[in-house]
């Protein structure tokens, strides 16, 4: 009955917010921006989301205890100042195989202390 239902997702819901690593890569996303995840994952450290036809970020949630994000093969060309405030603890990104137009989308990211940010398959544009 509907009390069972309650219950289970209510455990859900608790689950959920002891994740520490969520993978998603090769789930598309709806019209490029990230739906579904929100602040419930509280505790989440690493995120995948390799080749999910991204666009956008503007829809990530603050995700404080995220340490490594997985963002290859996707479609994002800039608005990265978003992960410097939704992930202050960030010290992983790779973004390799997106289209990212200019570097300067990156240093929010450099001045945050992002460790190691790759770059891979820059477009033949841009001079560095």
């Amino acid at each position: 009955g509907r009390l069972d239902c309650a219950i289970l997702l209510a455990s859900w819901d608790r689950l959920w917010k002891k994740v520490t690593e969520l993978v998603l890569d090769n789930c598309h996303s709806v019209n490029g921006e990230i739906e579904g995840l929100n602040d419930t994952f509280k505790e989440l450290e690493f995120l995948s989301m390799v080749n999910v036809a991204l666009t956008s970020l503007a829809g990530l949630p603050s995700l404080s205890k995220l340490r490594k994000l997985e963002l290859s093969d996707n479609i994002i060309s800039g608005g990265l100042e978003v992960l410097a405030e939704k992930c202050p603890n960030l010290t992983y990104l790779n973004l390799s195989g997106n289209k990212i137009k200019d570097l300067s989308t990156v240093e929010a990211l450099v001045s945050k202390d992002v460790i190691c940010i790759k770059l891979a398959l820059l477009p033949k544009h841009i001079v560095i």
